[in-house]
């Protein structure tokens, strides 16, 4: 079917609105973490389930979801996803208990699983010209960018005059009118029944992936210490759910994830990029919009505008990666998009506690590397699978996604706890609760304990510390993911960048 123009462009518009709540509920709590722990009465612990339980169970569902799109029809399962991530939001806006809402936030990623392989695979199926489909993967990734990096902006303006819930509350009205648009927009549903799609694989890597969030938070507490039994536990279901799937895998006819097509070097790149530059964008979300609102007393707004500068610096490198990628070819977009994310968030480092002026220019140029790296990321992917892996090479790219958030959470998240923990400095007489988390030890300062000036100041040098020590592992992280993605698309030119899934 030849759909207009104009009709594909207005479709773009939808999935990519799709995409932008997806990537908005990713880092939407990031500047009201602080709020929602304090009024939920949560731990620093639950705080991070709370955030973590959305990509942990969605990174576990994808590869599952893209096969089921296959099976089903991508139009369809875009609609279920739309529709399931509209209710499980008005479930989080009014849950009264972080288990509540670490349930809530569960069933949320239910919905976007369903959705998120939808947007990419649409995309793919709709557009036929590769120059125009690159551009729209571009615009679609640049979302994905965007929407990471609103997320605290948002939530920061809805926090000014509303409760925490109506960071939830918001996508209700954007599900209605993607919902009302699909069938006007979108091609006709095309399921395949021949596709298999297997729970089990599914289930399979959820497990894995809940144990290693697991065993990485019981690692990192300090108070209570860490249980070695809990550790053993999830590590042990770590290893055995990712044996389990992986053999699974080679035993299906039709696997969830065939391991070949992780052999075509550019299609790993992708992947890499992809997971490298979540994992910076949502760290240096996550702790830089903690740290200026316990330490420097930032309103949630201005934290996020703040962070903002990330985004500021994303999107026009991001829109203008798709645009000459034919050009130069994935090697200086990836890789290098890398390597100046790392020089980013260098700046940041040199810039703390001095200059104001310099962190937003590391914050920028941060973003302005990454927005690079994640434009291509995407078409590195899909253009290097053949048209019928299209589903599963889109779940792949999403689970990178992902992945990449997932792992910065559990391990910067847990990190910034550990060490503020491992520092602190307490006055003589506070209480060891302190320790828990720099809230706790400003909650214990208002209460009026003991040495309340002196608390705050050992609290908040012991915070600076662990902050610090992340961003050190940001800028490594990075400069490790150039290093590999160089050596992988150091023999691809612009003419071989993508081989395009009809040279398959």
């Amino acid at each position: 079917m030849i759909i207009s123009k104009r009709r594909r462009w207005l479709l773009l518009t939808v999935v990519s609105a799709g995409l932008l709540l997806i990537t908005l509920d990713n880092s939407i709590l990031y500047a009201a973490l602080p709020t929602l722990v304090k009024d939920l009465g949560a731990s620093s612990s639950e705080g991070l389930w709370i955030i973590n339980a959305y990509p942990v169970v969605m990174a576990g569902l994808l590869l599952g979801s893209g096969t089921l799109g296959d099976r089903v029809g991508h139009r369809r399962m875009f609609a279920i996803g739309l529709a399931v991530f509209g209710v499980a939001s008005l479930v989080a806006a009014f849950s009264t208990s972080p288990e509540a809402l670490i349930a809530a936030r569960a069933f949320l990623a239910v919905g976007a699983a369903a959705m998120m392989p939808a947007t990419l695979a649409l995309i793919r199926v709709t557009f036929d010209d590769e120059r125009e489909r690159n551009m729209a993967i571009a615009v679609w990734g640049t979302m994905a960018v965007v929407g990471s990096a609103l997320g605290p902006i948002i939530s920061g303006i809805l926090l000014q005059h509303f409760w925490w819930g109506s960071v939830f509350i918001i996508n209700v009205p954007v599900v209605v009118a993607a919902i009302v648009a699909t069938p006007f927009l979108a091609p006709p549903n095309d399921p395949d029944p021949s596709k298999q799609w297997d729970l089990t694989s599914s289930l399979l890597a959820l497990v894995a992936l809940v144990g290693l969030v697991l065993a990485i938070k019981e690692t990192a507490k300090s108070d209570p210490d860490p249980d070695p039994a809990v550790i053993a536990t999830a590590a042990l279901a770590t290893a055995v759910g990712g044996w389990a799937f992986a053999r699974r895998q080679r035993r299906l006819s039709y696997p969830l994830l065939d391991f070949a097509i992780f052999r075509n070097r550019a299609f790993l790149a992708g992947v890499l990029a992809a997971g490298f530059a979540l994992f910076a964008i949502s760290g240096v979300q996550l702790v830089t919009t903690q740290r200026f609102q316990l330490v420097e007393d930032f309103t949630p707004l201005r934290a996020g505008f703040l962070v903002a500068a990330v985004a500021l610096g994303a999107f026009p490198t991001a829109m203008l990666g798709g645009a000459v990628l034919h050009r130069v070819g994935l090697l200086p977009l990836i890789t290098g998009g890398l390597a100046l994310g790392a020089v980013g968030t260098v700046l940041v480092l040199m810039s703390f506690s001095t200059s104001m002026g310099l962190l937003v220019t590391g914050l920028i140029i941060t973003g302005s590397g990454l927005g690079a790296a994640m434009s291509v990321a995407s078409s590195a992917i899909m253009g290097n699978v053949p048209a019928r892996r299209a589903g599963m090479a889109s779940s792949v790219e999403e689970v990178s996604y992902e992945f990449g958030g997932l792992i910065a959470v559990a391990l910067l998240g847990s990190l910034l706890t550990a060490v503020y923990s491992a520092t602190i400095d307490l006055p003589a007489g506070v209480s060891d609760r302190a320790r828990d988390s720099l809230d706790s030890a400003l909650a214990l300062a208002g209460e009026g304990a003991g040495a309340h000036t002196a608390l705050i100041r050992a609290a908040s040098e012991a915070f600076d510390g662990a902050y610090l020590a992340v961003m050190v592992v940001v800028a490594a992280a990075l400069t490790v993911g150039a290093l590999v993605t160089g050596i992988l698309l150091r023999r691809h030119g612009p003419g071989s960048a993508l081989s395009g899934p009809a040279h398959h």
